[in-house]
């Protein structure tokens, strides 16, 4: 059966995809399964795990107790997939390798969303360590903190899917490789599957936070008007004819389908002009998977404009400065009486150093759950 699916791959996909006989294999030695590749049990063991399950109570933009309806990092997580998947579906290229890291491209995400990982990354480096990056916290979660084989740490992924995570670039992601990082420092570039979800990413969290900012009401159209991308979808979607109740939905929807299609479009345009003939082509070669410029400049904006009305709003600015304090006033309780974290952690404090070990245990809570320690550490009435 095996044999059958790699036959499958190589009928179905392009010579520069990544073929699931050819990964690079496990930091680990495994008895690879008999009916799924290597690719299907990562994506399998990433949506077991603990770190998956979390994200659904951590931070995208809203904290989750202002509104059932805001995205999270779980529901994010899940958009990425999809539009992940049409992308590499149109290409021709490996989708299991593609659900797979996007899948766990934000496990390593704190409470709190960007704050959080703000403020951890500055007590990090207060205490003389390199700070704290969400990518390569997703890294270490999935190949040390997760604890579910008797026989390995972690998770034991492909080098394909580890280095998807590590390498993960958007304009907000940016990897920060150092020496303990030199096994993915060897490639110019990522693979083609790898470049889709970052791109992937952008699109998502640009449409699904301005959907989110609409529904707030701390964005209105009339200042959308301005932008030349919310403008053209417009004309597009010849809005001026839909019932109001169906404008936002419509919007977002065609936005979404107008940066993808734009994007296979000119990444397609790219594998003409460069014409790799292998993954190690793609890896060595400048990256592949773009927007045209056109919308490169549009998209910008449009993420400028988040940037100055929502991720700056008063509203949103008051729960995120909340968050990093909740999260600051959490490490130094811990820090300085470390008995009150639950025994299995302290037990972790006998081999590595307490920094390290309480920085983990943060960073895993999700915000419902930093919320909680923090009103049972500093609430005199709750215990």
């Amino acid at each position: 059966m095996k044999k059958n699916f790699e036959e499958r791959e190589k009928a179905i996909l392009e010579k520069y995809s990544v073929f699931s006989s050819k990964t690079l294999g496990r930091k680990y030695k495994e008895e690879e399964h008999f009916m799924r590749s290597p690719f299907q049990r990562d994506r399998d063991r990433i949506i077991h795990s603990t770190a998956f399950r979390r994200l659904e109570y951590k931070t995208q933009v809203f904290i989750y107790h202002e509104g059932d309806y805001y995205r999270n990092r779980l529901t994010h997580t899940l958009e990425v997939q999809q539009i992940a998947r049409t992308i590499a579906r149109e290409l021709k290229v490996n989708e299991d390798l593609v659900e797979a890291i996007a899948l766990a491209h934000d496990l390593g995400h704190t409470p709190f969303g960007h704050k959080g990982e703000f403020v951890l990354n500055e007590i990090m480096k207060s205490h003389g360590f390199p700070g704290f990056e969400h990518n390569r916290q997703g890294l270490r979660i999935v190949d040390y903190l997760e604890e579910r084989y008797p026989d390995f740490p972690g998770l034991n992924l492909t080098y394909e899917v580890r280095e998807g995570i590590i390498k993960h670039i958007t304009s907000y992601d940016i990897p920060l490789l150092g020496n303990e990082f030199e096994e993915f420092v060897k490639f110019k570039s990522s693979t083609i599957e790898a470049q889709i979800v970052n791109l992937a990413d952008e699109i998502a969290y640009t449409c699904h936070d301005l959907d989110d900012g609409i529904k707030s009401e701390i964005i209105n159209y009339k200042d959308l008007e301005e932008i030349e991308l919310w403008s053209e979808i417009e004309k597009i979607s010849e809005i001026h004819k839909k019932p109001e109740k169906h404008k936002r939905h419509i919007m977002i929807r065609n936005l979404i389908n107008y940066l993808v299609v734009d994007l296979i479009e000119e990444t397609k345009k790219n594998l003409s002009r460069i014409n790799p003939q292998s993954v190690e082509d793609v890896r060595n070669s400048e990256t592949i998977v773009k927007n045209s410029e056109k919308v490169k400049k549009q998209h910008i904006e449009l993420k400028n404009f988040l940037e100055e009305k929502m991720y700056t709003h008063p509203k949103v600015i008051r729960m995120t400065e909340k968050g990093g304090r909740i999260i600051r006033k959490l490490f130094y309780a811990y820090y300085n009486e470390p008995r009150q974290l639950p025994y299995h952690i302290q037990k972790r404090i006998e081999k590595e150093s307490k920094e390290i070990v309480i920085c983990d245990y943060i960073a895993g809570m999700t915000d419902r759950f930093a919320l909680s320690e923090y009103q049972k550490l500093f609430d005199p009435t709750s215990f």
